[in-house]
């Protein structure tokens, strides 16, 4: 299965991306693949479960165990996490993944990679193929808003209200034009252009992102995964 890479660099200090990504209260706040991470008191390597809201009213649980090493001789930190869910209505069945943080010049290189096996059959492999990008995309877009609250203090919660009004406004200027009777393609036309056009400074943007890793460190899996 093709593995998602996704990366940022955020101009903050180390520590507080390490604190904001692994503490799971507050890795709730940016990351919009997850609703809830519990951890499982006691367990070493750490354990922990979580919740997903696919649907409204329909949750997904699901299960994972992770490790961190922070004081890595170059300065660098990496996080290993293996994951997987037995809610028969998860197309995840297992997965596995890693974060890296690589401090630079302009600031902390935060990256991860990772993939999963979905369930189903040659259904879940289709279904698969849309969904892959998509939770591509989301994990780029969490990326993002975690770059804003920590380089521009803008919180989670109100970059995600950002977000929703630009959806807003643009949807409002397509919906003027069509009413305007300019025509199919005028409405195609807008429609477009508004998809492209880049969004405000304070609203996360999954294009901000790099999808495709920069040299081999990047892309390679920390050994840390391989002990869990």
């Amino acid at each position: 299965m093709r593995a998602i890479y996704v990366e940022t660099v955020i101009d903050a200090p180390l520590a507080a991306i390490w604190q904001a990504t692994q503490d799971p209260a507050v890795h709730c706040r940016w990351d919009a693949r997850f609703g809830r991470i519990e951890p499982v008191p006691g367990t070493t390597p750490a354990q922990f479960r979580y919740a997903t809201a696919i649907l409204p009213g329909l949750e997904i649980d699901g299960f994972g165990i992770h490790a961190g090493q922070r004081d890595r001789p170059d300065g660098t930190r990496t996080s290993a996490l293996r994951f997987g869910s037995a809610d028969r209505r998860s197309l995840i069945a297992a997965g596995r993944g890693y974060w890296r943080y690589l401090p630079g010049p302009h600031g902390v290189r935060f990256l991860t990679g990772y993939t999963y096996t979905p369930r189903w059959g040659l259904l879940g492999r289709m279904i698969d193929a849309v969904f892959r990008p998509l939770f591509g995309w989301a994990t780029a877009w969490s990326f993002d808003r975690l770059r804003l609250w920590l380089e521009r203090g803008i919180p989670p919660e109100r970059a995600l209200r950002h977000a929703w009004g630009q959806v807003a406004v643009r949807a409002a200027a397509v919906a003027i034009v069509a009413a305007l009777g300019a025509g199919a393609a005028a409405v195609v036309l807008t429609s477009l252009v508004l998809l492209v056009l880049p969004p405000g400074r304070n609203t996360p943007a999954a294009r901000r992102c790099r999808r495709q890793p920069l040299d081999r460190l990047a892309a390679r899996a920390p050994s840390l995964l391989e002990t869990l």
